[in-house]
């Protein structure tokens, strides 16, 4: 696989609160200050975008971007949308209005799922159809790129294009599954062209499937080297599939989403990386890996087989990689754990595979976004341009 000559890294907003432990109520509430605080750290420390999660627990995604993005200068906020909790078109004019307002900043996550609960309580009536959610994303992602592409900028009044609304409404402008529009759909321009990134994630047939029809960065949870050698391919499988049936090529890039934990010596590492899960209960263990069972996400299924696979380890799934957080975190869990040397010889590795993209977090965010940043961050950089230099080397000799 060819080496992606620019890697970008994300940090995480710890949007439910933050502090040291895992599992436990968190230290440090979520205030506008904290997470001003937070996203500045992250700026100062070399990160290029923060990931802004979504979900009952996490203040609502596109307020905080747009708090946080006033505050910043170069970082990019990565939201949320919904598909099928928001209108498309709603959804297409929040995203184009943070991007005319961040100076062309914006940047799209594709949520399809989070908790069977989470999507319960906001009344999804596909809350228990996983793979119907992929399918409506698709409209989802299609009408909100039409409206950024095909529209040149929101009406002066609701009234001012009524012929022309006459004239197409025996031919549908897009007609779904899901959504069906009969008159043009209108945003105001985005800065980005043709429109901001699409970011998408999920392990299933599915969600592969949607990412190479829609997205522009495929992300997936941190899992061992090979497990995320094993996803690439499947997901290039799918993708030459889709060329051939459509005679279509898109690109696409990759993301990886996990946690990290740097410290001067390996020991000193290990010992943090316990003492973030040193606080929490047996039965809050037991009601974690309870809830973790239930889940329909493919994803989360593969990080639960992780965290047993490796128990007997003590939970140490290969090198520097560590699944305790996973006892009690859901989503991205897998600690990378070690030296800044380290740390950032396992990100190398991960960029070897075809890995362009990091969202990064640590606990607490705020002291772990500097210290990753100042140690690892600029180790990263150093190795992978020593990587691209042999790289280029090798093929100018091979010609």
């Amino acid at each position: 696989m060819t080496l992606h000559k620019e890697i970008e890294f994300g940090w995480f907003l710890p949007t439910s609160g933050d502090g040291k432990y895992v599992g436990v109520a968190p230290e440090r509430e979520a205030t506008l200050a904290y997470l001003i605080q937070v996203a500045q750290a992250a700026e100062q420390s070399g990160f290029g975008f923060v990931l802004i999660p979504t979900g009952g627990a996490c203040l609502d995604a596109w307020v905080v971007g747009s708090a946080v993005m006033s505050h910043t200068t170069t970082l990019r906020p990565l939201v949320a949308v919904r598909p099928g909790l928001v209108a498309p078109v709603l959804a297409a004019r929040m995203g184009a209005a943070l991007d005319v307002l961040s100076g062309g900043r914006a940047m799209i996550n594709v949520v399809t799922g989070s908790s069977v609960q989470d999507l319960e309580e906001l009344g999804d009536p596909l809350a228990h159809a996983h793979d119907e959610r992929y399918e409506r994303a698709r409209e989802y992602v299609e009408v909100m790129q039409q409206a950024w592409t095909q529209t040149d900028v929101l009406s002066a009044s609701e009234f001012a294009d009524t012929a022309n609304a006459q004239s197409v409404k025996e031919k549908p402008l897009y007609q779904g599954k899901y959504y069906q529009f009969n008159r043009p759909v209108s945003s105001p321009l985005t800065i980005q062209k043709p429109h901001p990134p699409f970011y998408l994630g999920g392990s299933s047939p599915a969600a592969k499937r949607l990412a190479v029809e829609c997205a522009d960065t495929y992300l997936m949870w941190g899992e061992p080297h090979d497990w995320i050698r094993e996803q690439i391919a499947e997901i290039e499988t799918v993708r030459s599939a889709y060329q051939e049936e459509t005679g279509t090529y898109r690109p696409l890039k990759y993301g990886l989403r996990a946690q990290v934990l740097v410290r001067d010596t390996e020991e000193a590492a290990w010992a943090a990386a316990w003492e973030c899960i040193s606080k929490v209960s047996p039965e809050a263990i037991e009601q974690a890996q309870a809830a973790f069972a239930k889940t329909d996400a493919t994803n989360q299924q593969r990080q639960n087989d992780l965290r047993e696979l490796s128990k007997k380890q003590q939970f140490v799934a290969g090198p520097n990689l560590w699944t305790g957080l996973s006892l009690v975190r859901s989503g991205g869990a897998i600690l990378i754990v070690g030296t800044a040397d380290q740390v950032a010889d396992r990100l190398v590795e991960y960029a070897e595979l075809g890995i362009s993209s990091f969202i990064l977090s640590g606990y607490p965010h705020l002291e772990e976004a500097e210290t990753f940043g100042q140690a690892a961050l600029p180790l990263f950089h150093a190795k992978w341009q020593q990587k691209l230099a042999l790289a280029e080397a090798s093929s100018l000799s091979s010609h």
